[in-house]
């Protein structure tokens, strides 16, 4: 078949929006109270559609609606046409220079993403006028924080999924076991961590990921503690100094291993991982200043991840 090519002047781009709600919404009934329509008009719209379209897009049942290929594919450029529209206000006063304000980073501390700081540095030279604010804080204070409202945008780590944030991978971090350089195990591999339950620990406090402490707990790590430390590069310097072993993430740690201060305990391939993300609430009423940074990252990390 075909392209028709004069879809696009002749559909009707308010029923593309009514598909999306629908969609959204799992069923042309919630849709139309959403929406406060009669249901008979959700369902005429979704009947145009497929007529200007020229196939089925959903599925009915008495369950909801369930999408067709044809509607899956319809679905995924509707949102992008969604977006570019919710941009347009942004791009428009970024082109007229006329953008001031506050973006407000909320991260766990000693991240450390190429794409991340090239995205602020890029921000800044093209919104040299736009005040760049960042706050370090333990993960869960993170995750709290954009919940509560009280920062927009954040890079963290999290646990679980929650229903009111939007997580984009940035990066997948390692972590390893590390003592100082007067230990006795420096320069040795260690089989059996469970060896290692009466080694003296520095612990990161409520800054400690969770994957971390389960495997603290399973070979009771950490039960003599001898330093603490909220704040990774501070646990950095007790470690070094011959304070405890203790876990750190390996890109933090790897300037003081070169230089033979720190030296790890675990074999690469027993390092412990996870993913990192940009963190935002998935449906704020975000000013220009923090949209065009999010959009700014967003489009470097995605653009790293196809290369």
């Amino acid at each position: 078949m075909l392209p028709d090519k004069t879809f696009a002047s002749r559909v009707d781009w308010n029923l593309l929006r009514t598909f999306v709600e629908i969609v959204r919404a799992g069923g042309i009934g919630a849709a139309a109270r959403k929406l406060n329509r009669q249901q008979p008009s959700i369902s005429a719209a979704l009947k145009r559609l497929e007529e200007q379209v020229g196939v089925q897009l959903l599925n009915r049942s008495a369950g909801g609606v369930e999408m067709t290929a044809a509607g899956s594919a319809l679905l995924a450029l509707c949102e992008e046409m969604l977006e570019a529209a919710r941009m347009v206000p942004h791009q428009v006063a970024q082109a007229t220079k006329r953008i001031e304000g506050v973006v407000r980073i909320q991260l766990i501390s000693a991240v450390s993403s190429l794409e991340f700081d090239e995205a602020i540095a890029s921000f800044h030279r093209r919104n040299p006028n736009i005040h760049i604010e960042i706050r370090v804080s333990p993960w869960r204070a993170v995750l709290d924080a954009l919940e509560h409202g009280e920062a927009e945008i954040g890079v963290g780590y999290d646990s679980n999924v929650r229903g009111g944030l939007i997580y984009e991978p940035l990066l997948v971090e390692r972590q390893q076991l590390y003592c100082a350089r007067t230990h006795p195990l420096f320069g040795h591999r260690v089989e059996r961590l469970g060896e290692l339950k009466d080694e003296g620990f520095v612990l990161t406090g409520e800054d400690e990921l969770e994957t971390i402490t389960r495997l603290r707990r399973r070979y009771r790590l950490g039960t003599r503690a001898t330093g603490r430390a909220e704040d990774i590069n501070e646990a950095i310097r007790l470690i070094s100094l011959g304070v405890g072993i203790g876990f750190l993430p390996v890109l933090a740690a790897e300037s003081a291993v070169a230089r033979g201060r720190l030296w790890p305990l675990l074999h690469p391939d027993a390092e412990p991982s996870y993913d990192i993300f940009l963190l935002a609430r998935a449906e704020p009423s975000r000013d220009t200043a923090t949209q065009l940074f999010l959009d700014e990252v967003m489009r470097r990390n995605r653009a790293q991840r196809r290369a």
